[in-house]
């Protein structure tokens, strides 16, 4: 049900990103699925939403805001209600989270205070710069980029993933020519230098290609829209 990261459970943050198993939800939604603006029936998605709560090891759902493919960034305890693709939480036990079915969720953490950030990232807010974005609002509260721990969590390969040659150049440009190959785009790796170009080098990818993978994960591509959605949620923890 929860796939981890070695360098965050190092750490001790609370975190994960789940697969497709283990809930309660019937086809073509089954069985963790934790989006509740699919059709799904929505007790179902609440006793998912409790399993993968339980499963996390937090005390209660993380925060989560409408994503919307940009480069915002709020903070957890302004988060509901809000339109944002990043969300930071500062205060141990504070938990926050993302939803995604193919795009790119990554999870940031900050050793030494404890801060924590989820990110969604699909091309748009790939290009937007999204990544940067939270990692810029961990350093802006005291975080230090070469002190961050980051988890890139299961989405859509380059195996998978074919896109326009106008999305060609500019990913190109934007992260340059080994992100495309052909018309394949790795949107993983895009978001990787957009880290490392920060700072960042305590990376990690955890899980696979979400399309290649359909007894483990949701794919909006591959299921054509209709389909569920993964959690990657991480609980900021006391200061070391």
């Amino acid at each position: 049900m929860i796939l981890r990261a070695e360098a965050l459970r190092a750490e001790g943050f609370l975190h994960g990103f789940t697969t497709r198993e283990g809930g309660v939800s019937a086809a073509p939604f089954h069985s963790l699925n934790l989006g509740g603006a699919v059709g799904d029936d929505p007790a179902a998605v609440t006793e998912n939403l409790r399993r993968a709560t339980a499963a996390l090891g937090l005390a209660a759902p993380p925060t989560s805001a409408r994503q919307v493919h940009g480069a915002v960034v709020v903070e957890a305890s302004a988060a509901t209600g809000a339109e944002a693709d990043a969300l930071v939480a500062r205060s141990a036990g504070e938990a926050v989270a993302v939803r995604v079915a193919d795009c790119v969720p990554l999870l940031l953490a900050d050793r030494r205070s404890g801060q924590v950030a989820a990110i969604y990232a699909g091309w748009r807010g790939t290009i937007a710069l999204v990544t940067a974005a939270a990692v810029r609002a961990l350093v802006a509260s005291g975080s230090r980029a070469e002190e961050l721990v980051a988890a890139i969590g299961p989405h859509v390969g380059p195996c998978c993933y074919e896109v326009s040659d106008e999305l060609v150049a500019r990913f190109s440009v934007a992260f340059g020519a080994e992100v495309v190959d052909g018309r394949r785009l790795d949107l993983g790796r895009c978001n990787e230098r957009a880290l490392r170009g920060l700072g960042v080098s305590a990376i990690e990818r955890v899980g696979g290609c979400t399309s290649c993978d359909p007894a483990r994960f949701f794919s909006h591509r591959r299921d054509e829209g209709t389909t569920g959605r993964h959690l990657a949620a991480i609980a900021a923890r006391p200061v070391s």
